[in-house]
């Protein structure tokens, strides 16, 4: 079998798995309980950013100052891609101004959760196209692995695109759209690998920026809205569980898979 067809095989294979494998999860929750799971969706989200990916990064640059400026110049260019959207946005005069701006906030929410992902994504497959360059043994050890991660925080994904207003159906096809980028990533790094991975850690500074921003500037301060120690407690507890999920799953595959 040639490389590029187990490199679209695994990459196709390995988004669908985690995109379904993560929405048995996440689409299971009722309605009432997403609110709610939204702290266990920022958990992912920032643990992913400064467990996985930003490690990542800084090991394959050689540069930890580029790193950091890119995903310093990633949260910029998601806070002007917010401020855009606004600016557009204000010319809708015709719907009460607050319903819409709360329309708009989750819609922006989403767009950038999609962006982030998409980039994460990419990536992932330039990755496993370059374990398969050098082993089909080592693509597939690598496949396994990089799936294995992403469920955790494709079930984060979920759970912001249903808190943002979607339905399961439009959350599942987003999802599965930016798992798509996976194969992309994939099939342009079997043409260019050498170019292609001297962006993989810029890719991998915009992508943790994305995950970054949408929970700090957005998704964070909604939990203010319910007070009160009770309510704070089980943020806490959840915004920690979806920290260790992701540490926890590093851990496991850095110890009985080598990649």
């Amino acid at each position: 079998m040639p490389i590029l067809a187990w490199i679209v095989a695994v990459t196709l294979f390995g988004g669908l798995l985690s995109v379904l494998a993560a929405g048995a999860f996440a689409l299971r929750a009722r309605p009432t309980q997403v609110p709610m799971l939204i702290s266990y969706a920022i958990g992912t989200l920032l643990g992913a950013a400064f467990l996985e990916i930003l490690p990542h990064a800084l090991e394959l640059s050689g540069s930890a100052h580029t790193v950091m400026a890119t995903v310093l110049l990633g949260l910029l260019l998601f806070f002007v891609l917010e401020k855009l959207m606004l600016w557009r946005h204000r010319h809708d005069e015709e719907v009460d101004p607050h319903e819409l701006e709360h329309a708009h906030k989750e819609h922006r929410i989403a767009l950038m959760v999609i962006v982030g992902d998409t980039f994460h994504n990419c990536v992932d497959g330039v990755i496993i196209a370059g374990a398969f360059l050098v082993s089909v043994e080592l693509g597939i050890i690598t496949a396994v692995a990089i799936i294995t991660h992403e469920v955790p925080q494709e079930v984060g994904d979920f759970l912001v695109l249903l808190h943002s207003g979607y339905s399961k159906r439009q959350a599942f096809a987003f999802n599965m759209l930016a798992s798509a980028a996976m194969v992309v990533g994939g099939v342009a790094a079997y043409y260019a690998l050498q170019t292609v991975h001297q962006w993989i850690p810029l890719l991998l500074g915009i992508a943790a920026a994305s995950m970054i921003y949408v929970s700090v500037a957005d998704l964070i301060p909604g939990l203010h809205t319910r007070r009160g120690p009770a309510a704070t407690l089980q943020q806490t507890v959840l915004i920690v569980a979806g920290i260790l999920t992701i540490w926890v799953v590093g851990e496991l595959t850095h110890r009985f898979v080598v990649v």
